[in-house]
């Protein structure tokens, strides 16, 4: 028999019945219409940029940073050639990953682009776009050392509060309270406008997380922000203040670890409400984070973390033996 006709391939066999071999015809006739099992699975021979494409178009064009990651991916797409769909296998991957360490990437940075790279897999498939499995699923990412989170202490948050009122920019000293009050992103707190003040809290949306909060402030800061958003003609309350908060830590002969210039102020208001005895889910609320994991990053600080060490380790229960 033929069964997908003239020209195609032919099945032969022998059985011992007439019935048996009529059985058999209308099987194998049944998964010719089907997938048949003798013929190898039809390749997929789209490249990666158009499989980054449909993904965008059916689901990352939704995404609040949807555009920049559909960037990012083309990026990387081209840094690996483009290759075909069906060819783009972990290892290829792997010789990227490891040119891109080589040419000075951080380990951090390859793992977001391989986390964007398998989403767009993972998001294809349950959408019916991807039919083979995730070509990134069994890839490990690079293990990252775990580092201490900069904050200011007390002392170095009176005088940066000095350095910012001496300044030429007004606006960077508020901005500022606003990110030790709160916990708020630089780009938060600058971009705050005057409906997002009422009722003695900061409200605060368009976060990078995605999630709405509010945040209460005392009466003085609220005070102040209504004052300065009554002398703008505009909603928003702050103009660019970015460089002058810079000028201002550079004066005060500031280290900060790279990447914290700004964000050290959000760091300081967490530590600082542990070291006081604040609660780490209180505080997961307050910055807005998705996940605990991120907010435990400052449970160490926290009066009584780990005190039981002193209590129950072998040497103390000997001394009081």
């Amino acid at each position: 028999m033929q069964p997908d006709g003239r020209g195609f391939k032919r099945f032969r066999k022998t059985l011992p019945t007439k019935a048996e071999a009529l059985t058999y015809d209308a099987w194998i006739r049944t998964k010719a219409t089907q997938t048949p099992e003798w013929e190898p699975a039809k390749r997929d021979t789209r490249r990666l940029s158009e499989l980054i494409k449909v993904w965008y178009e059916q689901h990352g064009v939704n995404l609040r940073a949807g555009k920049d990651t559909f960037s990012r991916l083309n990026q990387m797409c081209i840094a690996m050639g483009d290759p075909v769909a069906d060819r783009f296998k972990a290892d290829l991957f792997s010789e990227y990953r490891s040119k891109r360490l080589k040419e000075g990437i951080s380990a951090s940075c390859l793992n977001r682009e391989q986390a964007y790279l398998r989403a767009v897999f993972n998001e294809l498939s349950r959408l019916g776009f991807w039919k083979g499995d995730n070509p990134l699923a069994a890839v490990r990412q690079f293990k990252i050392s775990e580092h201490e989170l900069s904050y200011l202490s007390l002392p170095q948050i009176e005088g940066l509060l000095a350095e910012l009122k001496n300044g030429r920019n007004g606006d960077a000293l508020l901005i500022t309270k606003i990110c030790l009050s709160t916990g708020a992103r630089w780009s938060e707190a600058e971009g705050l406008r005057a409906s997002q003040v009422r009722d003695g809290q900061i409200h605060f949306s368009n976060t990078k997380s995605g999630k709405n909060r509010s945040v209460p402030i005392d009466n003085d800061l609220t005070k102040a922000l209504l004052e300065a958003a009554a002398m703008k003609k505009s909603e928003k309350i702050f103009g660019y203040a970015y460089s002058a908060f810079r000028d201002a830590v550079d004066r005060m002969g500031l280290e900060l670890p790279k990447g914290q210039l700004t964000h050290v102020l959000r760091h300081s208001f967490a530590s600082h409400f542990m070291m006081n005895g604040g609660n780490i889910l209180v505080l997961q609320k307050l910055l807005g984070h998705s996940s605990l994991t991120m907010t435990m990053r400052y449970a160490h600080l926290a009066p009584d973390h780990l005190q039981e060490a002193k209590n129950l380790n072998p040497l103390t229960r000997l001394t009081l033996g």
